[in-house]
């Protein structure tokens, strides 16, 4: 079997093998809602959701997530005015979602290859995928392709190009591969599915959109990674000691984040096929947005 497609049957088998049954899908869910109460895991997607909101607030849009195993992201956009199709490779589980009510409509798909024509839906959301994908960069034009406003990807940030100190060591390392190995551990970083974990960066971006031409990519560096299982439905509330000690650390890492002497844990990255209106382009820098306008190519 080819590499790429081992990959994505390898993810799209393993929501049912941690969730055999109807009943444990379903269980799935009363956990994740937890009855109205603000868990910890919910505060820290909605840092993550915190992201799309200056989207939100121009409705009607459709929208397409990508990835989106449980349909908790159509979810979000659907309960704040937007109008999104949940898709995954493994729809089992989005079956339960739309049974349950908790999306409206979902759909197979498979990220290199979705059959919808171009410029279908306004926008893309890719939230905690992108990273998983064999080849990232045929999905990436997939959904450029099928956008017609813009797409925008949630994902984990490549040190890199933020960390001086990481870059110089990587030069000086370059012919000792083994040394720089021991010195950047996760350089090649795997998951037990089987993939390379992908991180991306603004440059990459930036350079996907002045070969397509297009006009704009708006930024945010942020900080969701305090993740604990054993923890995650505990209140989020200052009674709770788990929760103030993530919190401190979040405040300290958004601290050194905003002094330039870390990256961000992730990197929210939109890339507009044409330029929003005013009112976007104001909410994007009240939600702490960098904008970045691409030039327009002049032999063009």
């Amino acid at each position: 079997m080819i590499f790429h497609q081992d990959s994505y049957e390898r993810h799209g088998d393993w929501y049912n093998k941690h969730y055999p049954t109807i009943e444990t899908k379903i269980k799935f869910y009363d956990n994740a809602h937890s009855k109205g109460i603000l868990t910890i895991n919910k505060w820290l997607q909605n840092i993550l959701y915190s992201c799309i909101n200056p989207l939100l607030i121009e409705n009607p849009t459709t929208w397409l997530t990508v990835g989106d195993a449980y349909g908790l992201d159509a979810q979000h956009i659907n309960n704040n005015g937007g109008d999104a199709i949940a898709s995954d490779l493994q729809t089992d589980f989005l079956a339960i979602a739309m049974q349950e009510g908790i999306i409206t409509n979902y759909a197979a798909q498979n990220a290199e290859n979705l059959t919808y024509l171009d410029n279908e839906l306004d926008y893309i959301l890719c939230k905690e995928a992108y990273h998983h994908f064999p080849r990232p960069y045929a999905a990436l034009y997939e959904m450029i392709r099928v956008a017609k406003k813009g797409i925008i990807l949630i994902e984990p940030q490549d040190p890199v190009s933020k960390m001086p100190i990481l870059l110089c060591v990587t030069n000086l390392f370059s012919g000792s591969p083994k040394l720089l190995n021991k010195f950047w551990k996760n350089r090649f970083s795997y998951e037990t599915v089987g993939n390379f974990v992908y991180k991306v960066s603004e440059r990459e971006f930036e350079k996907f959109a002045a070969a397509l031409n297009l006009p704009l990519l708006a930024f945010k560096a942020i900080n969701p990674n305090f993740y604990d299982e054993k923890i995650a439905g505990l209140k989020a509330d200052n009674t709770n000691k788990q929760f103030k000690i993530i919190k401190i650390k979040k405040q300290i890492l958004d601290c050194l984040v905003k002094f330039k002497i870390l990256p961000g844990q992730v990197l929210s990255s939109i890339i507009f096929k044409k330029l929003p209106s005013e009112t976007v382009i104001q909410q994007l820098k009240i939600e702490g947005y960098k904008l970045i306008y691409v030039p327009v190519n002049p032999y063009l």
